[in-house]
């Protein structure tokens, strides 16, 4: 087995690296601080090829494999966990799904801009009483000569207050069916934005629709499999969550062993101690671990194998080391860590809601207890 990268695979990571830690990183506290969604930094990535890197080049992406994306994932929350869940949804939860389940007009119509980040996309399946069970969503879609009219409300919709292509699920006649809407659309209203305990840089927003017309060119795969559709894109969205974690925790450990080579107390480094120690080894082999989970995920993917139980097995613990090793960094930390002008706390912050989107730890262990014993599936269950 061969753990090292392609020499594509590095020059894309340096590449997302070089720009994070030069563009990112030295305002990501500001942002966080304004709540502000730094939108500028989109057509920057693109120039790049950042927002599209496992898009084919011939629809606008840059021809990389998922790999590359999870490693572009990773450095760009390690710099902004914010900016990371932005581009991980406008590609994993809105552009492949067009690009897997679209017909060839809706992939030549919407995947190009898209990858070339000209229009940001939304992915919106979560209502205020389907969350983790996406199966009893409520928005309807009521067919409508040859169309549908949809109307319902969405929640927490990430990039959904700016999107101009959002991906979006209703139930019609035949079941839950998905769509690809224009975030413009007549009837479609951003009805407010939310506010989060981290990820301040993101948009999380709610969605109200009424009315909203779209024509039989708008369905995303078969009507009535839209949950298909959906489950099958949070099984690639997980390993992006993963990437994310992996990128939130190497932040705070960064931080933490810089200062435990500088800090000094009783008349030493604290890097010295073996309390200290003790637990910078535990988050760089919790890291490593999280890193290996995760980049096994994408290689499958990438393979074209199964991979919903090695996705949520990289998510679940990915997202945990995040959560668990920022607060060891914030400790290491002391009383600097508790302050809003050392970046720890934000990690911190930001660490949590890993373990929440794209399904919860929870969700996450149904998945792969399901998987590992065999057992199959009730009604529409998501996990």
């Amino acid at each position: 087995m061969d753990f090292d990268l392609s020499e594509e695979q590095r020059a894309i990571q340096a590449l997302a690296r070089d720009f994070a830690d030069a563009e990112i990183a030295p305002r990501a506290g500001e942002w966080a601080r304004d709540h502000r969604v730094p939108l500028e930094l989109f057509g920057r990535l693109a120039e790049l090829g950042l927002m599209g890197v496992c898009v084919p080049e011939e629809l606008g992406g840059a021809g990389a494999d998922f790999l590359s994306y999870v490693l572009v994932l990773e450095e760009l929350s390690r710099a902004d966990a914010g900016v990371g869940v932005s581009v991980a949804v406008h590609t994993s939860a809105a552009t492949l799904p067009i690009l897997r389940w679209g017909t060839d007009e809706q992939r030549a119509t919407f995947v190009p801009p898209l990858a070339r980040g000209e229009k940001i996309g939304a992915f919106a399946l979560t209502e205020a009483g389907a969350g983790s069970d996406p199966a009893s969503l409520r928005t309807r879609a009521e067919a409508d000569g040859g169309g549908w009219r949809i109307t319902g409300a969405k929640q927490w919709t990430t990039n959904g207050s700016f999107a101009r292509v959002v991906v979006l699920f209703a139930r019609t006649d035949a079941g839950i069916s998905g769509f690809v809407l224009d975030g413009d659309a007549p009837g479609l209203t951003v009805m407010r934005e939310a506010e989060k305990l981290g990820l301040a840089s993101s948009s999380t927003a709610d969605l109200v629709l009424e009315g909203v017309r779209v024509g039989r060119d708008r369905l995303l795969g078969p009507e009535g499999k839209g949950l298909t559709v959906a489950l099958a894109t949070l099984d690639g969205g997980r390993i992006g969550i993963a990437a994310q974690a992996v990128g939130i925790a190497q932040a705070a450990y960064d931080v933490a062993r810089s200062h435990a080579l500088e800090r000094e107390q009783f008349g030493k480094r604290i890097a010295e101690f073996q309390a200290i120690q003790w637990k910078l080894a535990d988050m760089a082999t919790e890291i490593d671990a999280a890193r290996l989970l995760t980049h096994r995920a994408a290689w499958l993917r990438d393979r074209g194998e199964p991979h919903t139980e090695q996705g949520a097995k990289a998510k679940l613990f990915a997202s945990e080391v995040a959560r668990r090793q920022t607060g060891e960094a914030l400790q290491i930390l002391g009383g600097y860590g508790f302050m809003t002008e050392f970046p720890v706390e934000r990690y911190y912050r930001d660490a949590k809601v890993t373990e929440i989107y794209e399904g919860t730890s929870e969700i996450q262990r149904l998945v792969i207890a399901r998987s590992i014993l065999g057992l199959a599936k009730g009604r529409d269950e998501a996990p």
